[in-house]
């Protein structure tokens, strides 16, 4: 029975889902938590065993991602057998505002302390509003009662954060102040080239851009598409036009 059950599971896998913290962080990466170095426990234990909890994850169709800043999180494939939630543009335009406040120098003068508040007004400082009211499906008139409803939205967002474990409450749990974490940068892999990563962020930002690496490939794939396109229809109508004048 034990040969068996090793041809299935190795001994160290076996240790990992035995290990008393494997409960509790395996719910963590199921519902979407990010797991950092603030976590010591939780993080040992990801980095003792992290090929071996990866090959475990696979059974399912995601994997165990230890971003280059660190922390753990599950990457579904589209085949996944994990429940998944997608966020939404708002909540990932507010996680691309936390990634721009991590990379500023207010950060270290604050001593990494931001608001809820503070985050709403960059928001409205760094993002065209018409943009903003549209992601949560409002008209673009940037009444008092629209502006309510957008912060309402923006603190639902940063509430959807903290819950994956990308901020952390400083204080009473209705302070409204927070530290944020490294994990915002899953907001900011657009920027981990030889850029400025504060300026590729806020140049993000302005954009209105809130997608992943992929769907900005895809995207950009897209345009230069439609681009291609309209030039050649461009170019159709301009020889229609010089064969009727011809005529």
């Amino acid at each position: 029975m034990t040969d068996n059950l090793q041809d299935v599971i190795s001994t160290k896998l076996a240790a990992a889902i035995a290990n008393p913290l494997f409960p509790a962080v395996d719910s963590q990466l199921r519902a979407g938590r990010h797991i950092g170095q603030e976590y010591l426990d939780n993080y040992a234990f990801l980095g003792d065993f992290q090929a071996e909890l990866d090959s475990f994850y696979r059974r399912y169709n995601v994997e165990l991602i230890r971003a280059p800043e660190g922390f753990f999180y599950l990457r579904p494939k589209a085949t996944t057998l994990i429940s998944r939630s997608v966020l939404s543009e708002l909540e990932m335009l507010v996680g691309k505002v936390l990634c721009y406040l991590y990379l500023s120098p207010e950060r270290l003068a604050q001593q990494g302390i931001f608001s809820v508040q503070e985050v709403y007004d960059e928001l409205l400082n760094l993002a065209d509003e018409a943009k903003l009211l549209k992601a949560i499906n409002l008209r673009a008139s940037g009444s008092d009662l629209d502006k309510q409803k957008l912060a309402e939205k923006v603190r639902a967002a940063i509430g959807r954060l903290r819950r994956l474990g990308m901020l952390h409450t400083v204080g009473e749990q209705n302070s409204g102040k927070f530290t944020i974490s490294e994990s915002v940068f899953r907001f900011g892999a657009e920027v981990r080239t030889g850029d400025d990563p504060l300026e590729a962020q806020l140049r993000l930002i302005r954009d209105g851009e809130a997608a992943t690496p992929q769907s900005l490939q895809a995207g950009k794939a897209a345009f230069n598409q439609e681009t291609a396109v309209e030039n050649d229809e461009d170019f159709d109508d301009s020889q229609d036009e010089n064969e009727e004048g011809a005529e």
